[in-house]
């Protein structure tokens, strides 16, 4: 399942957030794992909007990740987290912001 495609009459958003919103996708914990191992995944609080995130990431906006950084809202996946949607398998949400892969539970 895939998230809703843009309609023409998205507005206030950039081409980015589009492109980015059209390739964010429901994915299951085990096809996550991999990139777990490589200490490549984000994880996204359930605060924030995944696609906003994974922008300003693409678009190198240090400031605004750094300070979602600083208050735990986006942060690499820690171990205890992995552990747990290994063992509840929650609905997750996620878009590659290469070398980055952003992942939110929702739900």
């Amino acid at each position: 399942m895939t998230a809703p495609e843009p309609s023409a009459t998205d507005s206030g958003h950039s081409p980015l957030y589009l492109k980015l919103l059209a390739e964010t996708a429901k994915i299951g914990w085990t096809e996550l794992e991999r990139f777990f191992a490589r200490g490549m995944l984000l994880r996204v609080a359930r605060d924030l909007d995944l696609v906003t995130v994974a922008a300003a990431i693409a678009e190198d906006d240090a400031d605004q990740v750094a300070r979602w950084l600083s208050s735990g809202l986006v942060e690499r996946m820690m171990s205890e987290t992995a552990a747990d949607w290994a063992a509840r398998d929650p609905d997750l949400w996620a878009v590659v912001v290469s070398p980055w892969v952003c992942v939110q539970e929702r739900g």
